[in-house]
């Protein structure tokens, strides 16, 4: 069993519009960079074995503030990323609403497996990030390991590791730059 804190990358220009990113890579704000400023206070003196992150650079900000607080580099990885929005990634909420009622609808049908239009479905999500975890898991640390990712990359690990149903994702997304604990038992760890 390995211990996680998945952490969210802090607050982006976009995340205040209301701006869908995904797989766009989009910087920190101001906020967003004392965001993770001030997580990484909180995590000063405590140890981890290691830090993973998403290679989009919000992602990336976040765990080099970390980073240079508990000393340790970082290991990207790509399957760590947000949900490919698809069509929907770069527009604001409303003009998806206006566009795209038809998808929405669908996604509000089915959570899980709808695919956003070019984009991916949270069971795609799940499993890649789920794979990852779980590699990392099958490394044996011995002390807590962060992950630094998106709201819904994380919130699909959350749904698996407390659990809750996998329908309710959405409702399990992080804050901007917070930390949530868990615990996980690798499913594929080599022997």
């Amino acid at each position: 069993m390995a211990e996680f804190w998945l952490v969210r990358h802090g607050q982006t220009d976009w995340n205040l519009e209301g701006r869908l990113q995904g797989q766009l890579d989009v910087p920190l704000n101001e906020t967003g960079r004392e965001q993770a400023r001030q997580l990484a206070v909180t995590l000063r003196g405590k140890r981890f074995d290691a830090i993973y992150c998403s290679d989009l650079q919000r992602a990336r900000q976040t765990a080099e503030i970390i980073a240079r607080v508990v000393n340790l580099p970082i290991r990207l990885d790509k399957r760590l990323r947000e949900i490919s929005q698809g069509q929907f990634e770069g527009m604001l909420f409303s003009e998806v609403v206006m566009k795209f009622e038809n998808a929405l609808a669908d996604r509000s049908r089915d959570p899980v497996y709808s695919r956003l239009p070019e984009g991916e479905s949270v069971a795609e999500v799940a499993a890649r990030v789920r794979d990852c975890i779980d590699e990392i898991a099958c490394l044996g640390s011995r002390e807590p390991v962060i992950v630094v990712s998106h709201g819904l990359a994380l919130a699909t690990i959350l749904c698996q590791a407390r659990p809750f149903p996998m329908e309710t994702v959405y409702s399990h997304i992080q804050g901007n730059a917070t930390a949530e604990v868990i615990q996980w038992i690798g499913t594929h760890c080599c022997e």
